[in-house]
């Protein structure tokens, strides 16, 4: 009986331990750095999924994420002026006869063994942007605000509706905002 009573106690506590584990998506540290003749973004991003999401990318639902980029250049005399407005969208996979993850970036697609290895790949952005001559005024400071949520519209229909009410199924970062001067 007592073996019993402190089995279902070590369940309940596995269980409630795992059902209470932190979700979400959170920016820890972005930089814009000037390279040649364009510039650098460099970013460190934790993403946890929450276990329903976990679930439905293990059983065949892709998951997109939209990562969003933008500096800003602030005006007292008119409206603030967006010098860089950038948009880049993951698809996270997961492929049940290979058993690998995949995550998908344009044209360019990389397989990983585990989750984890394709979350690691995910929370590391290191992009390099070719701006316009002219985008970023030297000697001008710039509001930079970088943020990675999950895009829920990209979701199957009963997923999205699903997304809608609930906070596991919303995932992502608040806005990062930093200064930069070219």
């Amino acid at each position: 009986m007592r073996k019993t009573v402190l089995l279902l106690a070590l369940l309940f506590s596995t269980f409630s331990a795992y059902a209470a584990q932190p979700h979400g998506i959170e920016v820890r540290r972005a930089v814009v750095a000037p390279v040649e003749e364009a510039y650098v973004l460099d970013a460190d991003i934790d993403i946890v999924l929450s276990a329903p999401l976990e679930e439905a990318l293990n059983k065949g639902i892709p998951l997109y994420f939209q990562l969003e980029f933008e500096m800003v250049r602030s005006r007292w005399y008119w409206f603030n002026d967006k010098a860089v407005a950038l948009q880049q969208q993951y698809r996270l996979s997961y492929n049940a006869l290979t058993r690998q993850y995949r995550i998908g970036v344009g044209a360019f697609y990389q397989n990983f063994v585990t989750l984890n290895e394709a979350l690691q790949f995910l929370s590391r952005v290191r992009r390099r942007e070719e701006l316009e001559p002219g985008a970023l005024s030297k000697g001008s400071t710039y509001m930079a605000g970088l943020r990675l949520r999950l895009d829920t519209a990209q979701l199957p229909r009963p997923f999205n509706l699903n997304a809608l009410g609930s906070r596991e199924w919303s995932l992502g970062s608040d806005w990062y905002r930093w200064t930069v001067t070219p």
